[in-house]
């Protein structure tokens, strides 16, 4: 550990890095995801083929693939980001596929008699679906979105391997390469740090999550 120890700076500036990431990340996938889902139940069918043209694919694409086409394919289009902002907007990409099955199940668990209501006061789908449904579907998905967000900050490593610079797994690579420490040590930094990320987004979510069944 004292590699680790010696260059806490380091590795502290890399944590906060990608915490940048992970954090994007989420915020982003939440909200494309929610969209995503609400398209799956929409009553316009190119909206639902949308999505669910979306989802298989995305779901069905390694991670890689998808990051190395963001960041490789995107700028033979003439569009031209650093790869820290490709790196984040194909983790998001490929999360809020998966956001997107969990807030759609957790549509399904509403029942039917709910949005009948809703419609029978003369509410629209947008209004119904805004103000009766999601908010009651949104206790039922907090336990799988708060699992898929968890995977996704460790997907976050992922990320790093392409090059955005100064996160977590730079760092790695810096300290076996730059500065000739050896792999473990170094690679256990790394571990750690997004232990800590990952340990506490558990943390929040089992207390959100017993807040949402107290307010049930």
């Amino acid at each position: 550990m004292s590699p680790v120890l010696d260059n806490i700076d380091l590795y502290w500036g890399g944590f906060l890095r990608s915490l940048g990431i992970a954090l994007w990340g989420l915020v982003g996938s939440l909200v494309w995801g929610t969209v995503l889902a609400i398209f799956r139940v929409s009553p316009v069918p190119v909206l639902r083929g949308f999505g669910a043209f979306y989802v298989t694919w995305l779901r069905n694409t390694p991670l890689a693939i998808v990051l190395f086409t963001m960041a490789f394919g995107i700028p033979t289009l003439g569009i031209n980001f650093s790869f820290y902002w490709f790196g984040i907007a194909g983790l998001i990409l490929y999360t809020s596929a998966f956001v997107c099955e969990a807030v759609r199940s957790g549509i399904s668990t509403v029942p039917t008699g709910q949005a009948e209501a809703a419609r029978s006061i003369g509410l629209t789908f947008s209004q119904s679906l805004g103000l009766v449904i999601l908010p009651q579907a949104m206790r039922a998905v907090v336990p799988p979105v708060g699992n898929v967000l968890i995977a996704m900050i460790k997907n976050s490593a992922v990320v790093g391997a392409m090059g955005v610079g100064q996160d977590l797994f730079s760092v790695y690579n810096r300290m076996t390469s730059a500065l000739g420490y050896a792999n473990l040590p170094s690679i256990t930094g790394m571990a750690i740090g997004f232990l800590i990320m990952t340990l506490t987004a558990a943390g929040l979510l089992a207390l959100f999550e017993r807040r949402t069944v107290i307010a049930r």
